[in-house]
């Protein structure tokens, strides 16, 4: 009998051990400050479509960050584009030319409910960039350097994402934005010509 109640008290205190490491296990997942943090990385590529001065254009951007606990990125990203406009005679000659540019800088991307299949982020951009007319009769391979023709600015770009986990390595988004910009001042051109929504979709491959 006193073996048997020996065994049973040693029995409870095992019991007693192994709940409380589950408790603290659990209380370590759930508490906000947990130990238990985990980041990554990420590299991504996307193409969108936006209008300049009311004319179609095609967006192609670049990103890289570190991921915090599934939950934060930060990083650098840029993006570069060029419009179909024909703008005749804008320069005093019967060439013809295209609008085009790019932009970069440092961004930032809350990411809400990462784990789930489906989910949404928010990066936002903050850098700078330059604009210019360039000729196109000839593969638009001559671009006009003149301060009237030329133009640098900062710009600033929130987007939301809506997220597609496709693997574990790989996510895929449809995002839009808008693009805000300092003054362009350029020949013949409004200040707030790049000032615009864009759409499209980012292809995103790392370690989430």
């Amino acid at each position: 009998m006193k073996k048997f109640a020996i065994l049973l008290i040693i029995a409870l205190c095992a019991q007693v051990v192994s709940a409380q490491n589950d408790y603290r296990d659990q209380e370590e997942i759930n508490t906000i400050f947990s130990k238990r943090k985990s980041n990554g990385g990420y590299g991504a590529i996307s193409f969108s479509y936006s209008e300049i001065d009311g004319k179609d254009a095609f967006n192609m951007g670049a990103r890289g960050g570190w991921i915090i606990d599934h939950s934060f990125a930060i990083g650098l990203g840029g993006n570069g584009f060029v419009n179909d406009i024909n703008y005749h005679n804008i320069l005093e000659n019967d060439l013809d030319y295209n609008l085009a540019g790019g932009y970069g800088g440092l961004f930032i991307e809350p990411i809400i409910g990462s784990k789930l299949p489906v989910h949404l982020s928010f990066p936002v951009l903050f850098g700078v960039g330059g604009v210019a007319y360039i000729e196109n009769h000839n593969h638009w391979d001559y671009w006009w350097s003149d301060n009237e023709s030329s133009d640098v600015f900062f710009v600033i770009e929130p987007a939301v994402e809506l997220e597609f986990n496709m693997t574990r390595h790989f996510r895929m988004a449809a995002t839009a934005s808008y693009r805000f910009t300092s003054d362009i001042e350029m020949i013949n051109t409004d200040p707030d010509i790049l000032n615009g929504f864009s759409a499209g979709l980012v292809f995103k491959f790392g370690k989430f």
